[in-house]
């Protein structure tokens, strides 16, 4: 039943079979206002028949269009006579690593056809991006805290990355009149520990990296009070055309280590009994705990699920994890763990393998690699109150978000949109390495602007995008590259978060080959 001054709407969502989406729709199928969903569904996912009967009372309000992102007409059709769009469509790790073309074509081509076709509309839906923790790239102890607005260091060989920046960067571009980028922090989902058990994937978790989860079930109720708040035209107006981080709330900031050892408390034992020191990569991940994740959380109020009641409730649904207690933890290391060493993702192949360029981008180097302890006590612990490099600090102090500390991002990152001047811009560009080219600011965040890198190349950006949303162009834009190392010589704000986990002295040049095969020059 409607209420007064309620409409009705009519949204699309790609991404609908995904652990987010899928949350996602049952949270909006709730909604009594929305009056038709169009899904846009791959047509070899087996997954939606599965989810079409389990909403099967509310089929007529479902409408399947069946196509790929990377379609023209597909996309057309999906976005036709419709309110708004929902893009959670992505390939994501392992899949993005073991199918890198399928990255590009989802995440980067995929969200170019699907922004073109809202652009060619003459009444434009409005379109709710999903992109990613992952643009922040690598954090250690040095930098934990970040805000929308930080450099967007994307990891090297991290195809999944490189893709959704591309991708995002198309949307804050576009000439869609309403648009909002979310990004998405560390997701637990149902299916995380058997998407983990199938690849060498978590052993690019460092164990000391900063991380901040949200339930999909969070999420999913985050996108339904979007809705809740549009239809009572109580959303606030700084809303659309900014980009949120997706945070879980300082009960969901914790490291990589503390989430592992989360996961085998199920079959009562810690990380310690089943990993060693050597397993797990010593930078190169991404995660950060979000200074600004309160601010979703604020408009919305969806933070609802701690990680402590997400496996409390893998618990209860896997009965069985229990019946490992009675297994050697020797056993299972080897059995359930080490088998993943085989894994083109793993680091012992790797090493095996000689892959240099990614030793060297995920250790430093095969030296380095040897020389980290196979033993827990002479390796450093956040959790246990000791930094990398083995001195004393206090965890639940870095924890505090009092205690954050921030970038310096080359500008007052405080000042209201209306106080920014052509000198903040001049230099924010000073701090990169390169020059705002244009001579006039208008003072309209989404002017298209043109700006110089420290290579001389130039391109064309609004304020939004680099002051507020943290874009600065550099190869990785256009080409599957990472090349911070040299950057971060001439550009402060890289520097200032490459450095915490990279030698001054490091001169790497990662690229992927045509065939993805990773190489270092």
């Amino acid at each position: 039943m409607l209420l007064k001054g309620e409409k009705k709407l009519k949204i699309a969502i790609t991404g609908s079979t995904g652990n987010m989406g899928q949350e996602t729709l049952a949270e909006i199928l709730k909604l009594p206002f929305v009056e038709k969903i169009k899904l846009l569904v791959l047509p070899e996912d087996k997954r939606i028949n599965k989810l079409l009967k389990k909403h099967k009372p509310q089929k007529n309000k479902i409408e399947v269009v069946f196509g790929n992102l990377a379609e023209k007409t597909a996309c057309q059709q999906l976005v036709k006579d419709v309110d708004y769009v929902i893009n959670m469509a992505a390939v994501i790790p392992p899949h993005s690593d073991q199918h890198p073309e399928k990255a590009v074509e989802c995440n980067q081509i995929g969200v170019d056809t699907l922004v073109s076709a809202i652009e060619e509309l003459p009444k434009q839906p409005k379109l709710i991006h999903i992109s990613t923790v992952a643009l922040y790239g690598n954090r250690n102890y040095l930098h934990p805290w970040g805000r929308v607005g930080d450099p967007l260091l994307v990891s090297p060989f991290d195809i999944y990355s490189a893709t959704k920046l591309r991708g995002e960067f198309r949307v804050l571009e576009s000439s869609i009149k309403e648009w909002v980028v979310l990004r998405q922090t560390a997701m637990l989902h149902k299916n995380m520990l058997s998407d983990n058990m199938s690849d060498g994937l978590m052993f690019h978790t460092c164990f000391n990296a900063p991380l901040e989860w949200v339930t999909a079930h969070d999420s999913g109720v985050l996108i339904a009070n979007i809705f809740k708040e549009e239809n009572k035209n109580t959303l606030r107006e700084n809303f659309w055309k900014k980009v949120f981080n997706i945070g879980g709330g300082q009960k969901n900031r914790i490291t990589g280590f503390d989430t592992l050892n989360d996961g085998f408390k199920l079959i009562g034992g810690s990380a310690k009994d089943f990993f060693q020191p050597t397993f797990n990569a010593t930078r190169n991940f991404h995660g950060v705990w979000f200074y600004d994740g309160s601010k979703l959380d604020e408009l919305f109020h969806y933070q609802t699920q701690d990680t402590a009641f997400y496996w409390n409730e893998i618990k209860k649904s896997h009965k069985y994890y229990s019946l490992a207690k009675i297994v050697p933890k020797s056993w299972i290391s080897v059995l359930a763990i080490q088998r993943l060493f085989k894994s083109p993702n793993s680091p012992y192949y790797w090493k095996k393998h000689n892959d240099k360029a990614k030793m060297i981008a995920y250790f430093k180097g095969e030296e380095a690699y040897d020389s980290i302890s196979k033993n827990w006590k002479n390796f450093n612990l956040l959790v246990e109150n000791r930094n990398d490099e083995g001195r004393k600090i206090e965890y639940e102090a870095l924890r505090n978000i009092k205690n954050a500390k921030l970038i310096d991002l080359g500008f007052d990152y405080s000042k209201d949109d209306n106080q920014i001047t052509i000198e903040d811009l001049k230099s924010v560009a000073k701090e990169h390495g390169g020059k705002l080219l244009s001579n006039k600011f208008n003072k309209d965040m989404y002017e298209k602007l043109q700006w110089e890198t420290q290579d001389g190349e130039k391109f064309e950006a609004s304020a939004f995008s680099v002051l507020r949303a943290g874009h600065w162009y550099n190869p990785t834009y256009k080409e599957n590259v990472w090349d911070f190392d040299r950057l971060s010589k001439k550009d402060k704000i890289f520097a200032s978060l490459w450095l915490d986990s990279h030698d001054k002295n490091e001169q790497n040049y990662y690229y992927f080959d045509d065939s993805f095969v990773a190489k270092i020059k």
